[in-house]
């Protein structure tokens, strides 16, 4: 019995230390050094409050749920926004997308009557590379993880496989812009220099509308394929 009793022991203690070298948190709570640099948390694992369909007062009724800590998109149920503009920013989430699966986030984005979300929002691209078909597409793979889609492409490409958890990371100041993908910088650009009115001017979006608002509406994209996600946060800049 007391064998056993210290294995148990040893083994208890294995996994504290181990606990302690890889810095474990529990998902969708911020650390005390994270609340210091001013991060605030934008899902709370249990609830979708501060979202809201994107332009709609209320959160949609289908498609997204809250499931095992993770917000969980399947089905239908049209993109949501978190309903507060931010100008200079830097975001934070993780995500796990389904096999062959292809999503987004949008940011400096504003509401219009009647027209899509990504009209007027940048997309940092969502997607399982291997799997869906809009990899394949578009100008040297500007379509997919990471990358500002249909512009620039994420480089290099480090997305994790399908089921497997990414990090995502958007840095806003000043026009200057980041995409970061598990911990990585991929994709950096500036907003409003004459390089960026060209990049627009050849992509599929209206130069008029697009990229124009300096602060705006963070979304997450509904596009028919099942995607999870934790650990949402931002802190202005």
């Amino acid at each position: 019995m007391r064998r056993k009793f210290l294995s148990f022991m040893v083994m208890i203690l294995a996994v504290l230390a181990n606990s302690c070298m890889t810095g474990m948190q529990t998902p969708n709570e911020l650390s005390r050094a994270q609340e210091r640099e001013g991060w605030m948390l934008m899902f709370d694992g249990e609830t979708t409050d501060g979202w809201r369909g994107y332009n709609n007062d209320s959160f949609p009724e289908t498609g997204w749920t809250v499931d095992d800590g993770t917000l969980f998109f399947s089905g239908r149920g049209g993109d949501i926004i978190y309903d507060q503009k931010f100008g200079n920013f830097h975001f934070k989430l993780e995500w796990r997308i389904s096999v062959n699966g292809n999503s987004g986030i949008f940011y400096l984005a504003e509401e219009r009557p009647g027209a899509p979300i990504w009209h007027t929002g940048l997309e940092y691209q969502l997607l399982d590379n291997e799997g869906h078909p809009d990899a394949k597409q578009g100008v040297d793979g500007n379509r997919m993880s990471a990358s500002l889609y249909d512009i620039l492409p994420a480089v290099p490409q480090n997305a994790n496989t399908p089921g497997e958890w990414n990090t995502a990371e958007i840095i806003v100041n000043n026009g200057r812009v980041t995409h970061r993908q598990n911990g990585v910088d991929v994709v950096e650009f500036e907003i409003g220099t004459a390089e960026w009115d060209e990049m627009v001017e050849i992509s599929k979006f209206n130069a008029e509308l697009f990229g124009k608002a300096k602060e705006g509406y963070i979304g997450l994209q509904d596009h028919r394929d099942d995607i999870w996600f934790r650990n949402i946060m931002i802190r202005e800049l």
